[in-house]
């Protein structure tokens, strides 16, 4: 292992374990003190380890030439043109790159599919087999071959073979997918006809699903068209009131503008009158410190996270205490609301709480395409 390495799995491990830290501010106050030293101990091995080891680093790495540059832009673009849907992936799924011919077999847009798991992807039946042969291919374990099927067509089998890649500079293997659609694993034998071939039993609780979205999508449209042109916050709240309860457990709302900061137009939480302080104090919040939704103001990008690590992702109420903890968030969408020229009219977030399912790849697809048609609610004029 180079020196790069090992600088890169103890800046990821020294990263783990202030997330960790982070997390335990919602211990009592008598519990701190060890919480305090350890702080001040990670504080200590980051100035005296970790920065003096970039600083040698940094002080020997070469400068690409423009050779390199221009083999790797060829190669980006051998990628993105390969006829067969292909994607790059960690051990876990996580999508690292995915082609212009997966995108179109899975129905989902590359920028949104990265750093979420592939295997997210597929019907839930085959998410674990996928993993387990992703894990292993990437441990060295030789390539695999295993047949899925995706959510966006879950009666048609896909053959999906895995190889291990070692890229440069990369610590970890690297797994290329390449996706066969029509093609199962194991062919049906020849005199078997038509027979042979084993037919999928519709699967009851995707169907239910899917129609649930639909009759969502069908909602969320009929709130949209029904809302007075002219009244972006009028919109914004009749999305918010289709989404509550149904889809998410919390809908959260900031509005913004060209040099407006942020500001919290809707915060809906759960019924039970145990939630009424928190409601509140997420109603009062201050969105420009909740940087998750800073982030998808400046970015432009939709954030889908289950069981989120950063705990503070979502700011704290006004006693300290962060709102993921006291919300017990088990999965979270982020989405902007696109304005005309690049810029957001506002965020939408959206939280499942307690043991409620967590939003899947095609929930949050879905609610993408329902974060743009609010926007263009938003923005619509009176005749």
């Amino acid at each position: 292992m180079t020196q790069t390495d090992e600088f890169g799995e103890d800046l990821a491990d020294f990263v783990r374990r202030v997330a960790e830290l982070r997390s335990a501010r919602a211990l009592p106050p008598a519990e701190q003190q060890g919480v305090l030293d350890a702080a001040l101990f990670e504080l200590q091995h980051a100035a005296e380890s970790l920065w003096p080891r970039y600083e040698r680093l940094a002080a020997r790495a070469p400068d690409g030439t423009s050779a390199d540059r221009q083999e790797r832009q060829l190669l980006r673009t051998l990628f993105q043109r390969l006829p067969l849907p292909v994607a790059l992936v960690d051990r876990d799924t996580v999508v690292r790159r995915m082609n212009f011919a997966a995108t179109g077999l899975t129905g989902v847009r590359a920028g949104y599919a990265t750093g979420r798991p592939l295997a997210g992807l597929l019907v839930s039946g085959d998410r674990a087999p996928f993993r387990t042969q992703a894990a292993a291919t990437a441990r060295g374990e030789g390539a695999r071959s295993v047949t899925v099927r995706l959510q966006q067509r879950p009666h048609e089998p896909v053959r999906a073979s895995l190889v291990a890649l070692q890229l440069p500079g990369e610590p970890q293997p690297t797994v290329l997918v390449v996706l066969q659609p029509g093609v199962s694993g194991t062919a049906a034998p020849a005199t078997a006809g038509a027979v042979g071939r084993r037919l999928l039993p519709p699967d009851l609780a995707e169907a239910t699903q899917r129609a649930g979205m639909m009759d969502l999508v069908d909602a969320m449209a009929v709130a949209l068209l029904s809302s007075p042109p002219g009244d972006a916050e009028a919109a914004l709240r009749a999305a918010a009131r289709v989404l509550h309860g149904r889809f998410a457990d919390w809908v959260v709302a900031d509005t913004s503008g060209p040099g407006r900061p942020l500001r919290r137009a809707v915060a809906l939480g759960p019924p039970d009158e145990a939630f009424a302080p928190l409601v509140k104090a997420v109603a009062e919040q201050d969105p420009e410190a909740c940087p998750l939704v800073v982030e998808a103001a400046r970015g432009g990008s939709a954030s889908l996270q289950v069981r989120p690590e950063d705990v503070l992702a979502l700011g704290e109420d006004a006693s300290g205490a962060s709102v993921l903890v006291r919300a017990e968030v088990s999965s979270l969408l982020c989405l902007p609301l696109p304005r005309e020229d690049g810029g957001v009219l506002g965020v939408l977030t959206l939280l499942r709480t307690g043991a409620r399912r967590a939003f899947s790849m095609a929930e949050g697809q879905a609610a993408d395409v329902m974060s743009r048609h609010i926007a263009l609610a938003m923005r619509r004029r009176p005749a």
